[in-house]
């Protein structure tokens, strides 16, 4: 449980942390919580010749709104969005979300970006972004770009980030209007990650109808995905529970299900469709 030898650099501002990876583009790795990391180096499935920690960068960690939009940096904890009490009102997909990470030692020092960054197929926040349709903002040597959070995620432990280039921030329109959400999952009891993992956001009318509806599902696949199907049954017809059923169905739509010690793929199936009906039932009753 040691890992291999590694130099460490503490970069203070973004454009330092940018460098130094430019000049290490194929050996370097970003620390961020280090929650998956440090463990990968231990057992040396990792084994980065640079460690770039940017837990020192400050400028990558607030919480901001900037017109119609909500600003993340990502070196924001688990913690502050979960405590905030803007997003509360503002956005509560994201403070129930991060109520359900880990424990409150995780959740004090893990942080979105690097939970993004990591792609882990049973992370909490990548359905929750899928759902939201944010996007994200990356920086390297080259240029700043703007990655969709539903082709972000590629595979298992594999996102759109190039080498050199880091997560900056995370970008999401307030919901407004006539709005519900939710975030239900079915978490691993030694690991706390999600088994299945769901993130609804749905928009009704006034007559009740849903306008517009986002789902992301974790815990199903190689990587967290934008149920599609669920979203096309529910919009244009009424937001009841009939209808909620009927859209459940579609949560697996064209995915192929994992499979492993704890769940086989066919129970993870029938878990989604019931995860994914009770996180539209939650959101029916807070949009009411």
């Amino acid at each position: 449980m040691i890992p291999a030898q590694f130099d460490y650099q503490a970069p203070k501002t973004l454009d330092e942390a940018i460098a130094l990876l430019a000049r290490h583009p194929d050996d370097s790795k970003i620390l961020a919580g280090g929650h998956s990391l440090i463990p990968a180096m231990k057992l040396r499935l990792a084994q980065p010749q640079l460690l770039v920690d940017i837990g020192r960068i400050k400028d990558l960690s607030y919480i901001r709104e900037d017109g119609n939009r909500i600003l993340i940096g990502a070196m924001t904890t688990h913690y502050e969005i979960e405590s905030s009490v803007s997003f509360k009102k503002l956005c509560p997909l994201l403070p129930e979300c991060a109520s359900h990470i880990g424990d409150v030692q995780v959740r004090n020092k893990g942080t979105i970006g690097g939970s993004l960054a990591h792609s882990d197929p049973a992370g909490d926040w990548p359905a929750a972004i899928i759902a939201l349709g944010a996007e994200l903002v990356v920086v390297g040597s080259g240029a700043e770009r703007v990655i969709k959070a539903a082709v972000f995620f590629v595979d298992m432990l594999t996102t759109e980030l190039q080498a050199g280039e880091i997560l900056r921030e995370i970008r999401i329109v307030k919901p407004s209007g006539r709005f519900g959400q939710s975030y239900q999952k079915v978490h691993h009891p030694a690991s706390g990650f999600a088994v299945v993992g769901v993130a609804v956001t749905v928009n009704l009318t006034s007559d009740g109808s849903c306008e517009s509806a986002g789902v992301g599902i974790t815990g199903i696949a190689s990587k967290a995905y934008r149920a599609d199907g669920v979203e096309r049954a529910l919009i244009g017809n009424p937001f009841a529970e009939q209808s909620i059923v009927a859209a459940a169905d579609h949560a697996c739509d064209g995915v192929e299900a994992n499979s492993d010690l704890y769940a086989s793929g066919e129970y993870r199936r029938h878990l989604a469709k019931v995860y994914t009906r009770r996180a539209l039932q939650a959101a029916a009753s807070r949009a009411m």
